[in-house]
């Protein structure tokens, strides 16, 4: 009997045991995978946008859980060089194009996305393909392009039709139109928020773009070879210095959201605007504005008419997991990017998710100057290394407020660069 009882409680025994072992192998199976997620939008309306694609992505994948973190733009580019060069990159990030996205491609950190790219064709065929240039480094794909933009002189219609003032097309004729704004009682016909150094660099950037040869630049923006010797730089910060003469002692005191406002209040006639801030403008609701490029310089040896703007996405670092793949794709859905620009108006890179179902005439307009632009110009702070823009940056705060010259700053550039 004690044999028998001592024969069945090992059968038990054996159950409990490939039971537990079973509900074990379970538990493991459906472990929970953490991403962390990282971008330089902490305010609104993207952080909420953010934030509620998260949830839903969430809901859709149980086992997966994302840790979001966002800072704004300078802190961002500072703390994802630190996390790059720490090896503690986030699996999912956003990243601008070109050369700060060539930076932490050099790293050797970044995943390589071709294979992914080539694997899921439903998905990558509709991202326009032209926007991925600026994540293509040596013939090799790192990022996927999400948002698209420009920028333009945005100018109050009304008060150009008051004053019977055209568009202009020339320097020249900007400076007249200019004037002729102060001579309407315009004290600042020219808006911008100068504590903003992007917002300086965006100037150089385009004037730069107009006025130096393009082999100049190339060789200058590069990593080897750089030179900043071309009298076109010292002329470029002469004209920067001279349109901020039309801005005002205000443009010195503020960041551009406070310019935007400004202007979206009728209270200056003209700021140069990103087309991403479109929505801002029409939902303050104060004017009826229009947008022109940057005027040509006709003796300018640069592109005449080339459009400032890049696009902007995401990059995955190298041992990112398979889940992060998917949310990846995932914001870069048609879905995701209609239901974005909806929201906040900036535009994308995602074919059939911009139209007038989910844009404004302007925004539509301006989407169309973007994808059919005869060639772009990276944002100035992200074509060149980040120490050089910091020189011009901070030598555009100090130009508005006269306390330098166009030579000093340029001598500060040779010294950094070891001319």
């Amino acid at each position: 009997m004690k044999k028998i009882l001592m024969i069945f409680l090992l059968v038990v025994f054996s159950f409990t045991l490939a039971a537990c072992n079973s509900s074990s192998k379970e538990t493991s199976s459906e472990d929970t995978v953490e991403i962390d997620f990282f971008h330089r939008w902490p305010n609104e309306p993207r952080k909420t946008f953010y934030d509620e694609k998260i949830k839903e992505f969430e809901e859709e994948n149980p086992n997966i859980k994302i840790n979001v973190n966002s800072v704004l733009n300078d802190s961002y580019k500072e703390k994802i060089k630190v996390q790059v060069s720490s090896n503690e990159l986030p699996d999912v990030f956003s990243s601008w194009s070109d050369s700060f996205a060539k930076d932490l491609v050099s790293s050797d950190r970044i995943m390589a996305l071709d294979d992914i790219i080539d694997e899921d064709k439903e998905w990558s065929d509709k991202i326009i393909d032209s926007q991925f240039s600026g994540f293509t480094f040596d013939d090799t794909t790192y990022g996927i392009p999400f948002t698209v933009d420009g920028k333009a002189f945005f100018y109050n219609t009304d008060v150009f039709e008051d004053n019977n003032i055209e568009p202009p097309k020339t320097y020249e004729e900007f400076i007249t139109v200019l004037d002729e704004l102060q001579d309407a009682g315009y004290d600042t016909p020219l808006v911008e928020g100068l504590t903003d150094q992007w917002a300086i660099s965006h100037y150089l950037g385009s004037i730069f773009e107009r006025i130096i040869d393009p082999e100049v630049i190339e060789k200058d923006y590069g990593k080897e070879n750089r030179e900043f010797t071309d009298p076109g730089y010292e002329e470029g910060l002469k004209v920067f210095q001279n349109l901020t003469g039309y801005m005002g002692d205000v443009s010195t005191a503020m960041d551009h959201e406070e310019a935007r406002n400004m202007f979206s209040n009728g209270e200056a006639p003209i700021i140069y605007m990103q087309f991403a801030e479109i929505k801002m403008v029409e939902d303050i609701g104060q004017i009826d504005f229009d947008f022109f490029d940057f005027p040509e310089f006709e003796d300018g040896k640069g592109n005449q008419d080339s459009l400032t703007g890049a696009p902007e996405g995401w990059m995955l670092s190298e041992d990112a997991p398979s889940e992060a793949i998917e949310f990846l794709k995932f914001l870069t859905s048609e879905e995701t990017a209609f239901e974005f620009t909806k929201e906040d108006g900036q535009l994308n890179a995602i074919q059939g998710a911009v139209n007038e179902e989910n844009s404004s005439k302007a925004s539509v307009r301006a989407y169309d100057l973007i994808n059919n632009a005869s060639s772009t110009a990276p944002w100035f702070d992200n074509a060149v290394d980040m120490n050089i823009a910091d020189v011009f940056m901070k030598g555009g705060q100090s130009l508005a407020t006269n306390e330098t010259n166009p030579g000093d700053i340029m001598k500060l550039v040779h010294e950094e660069i070891g001319n």
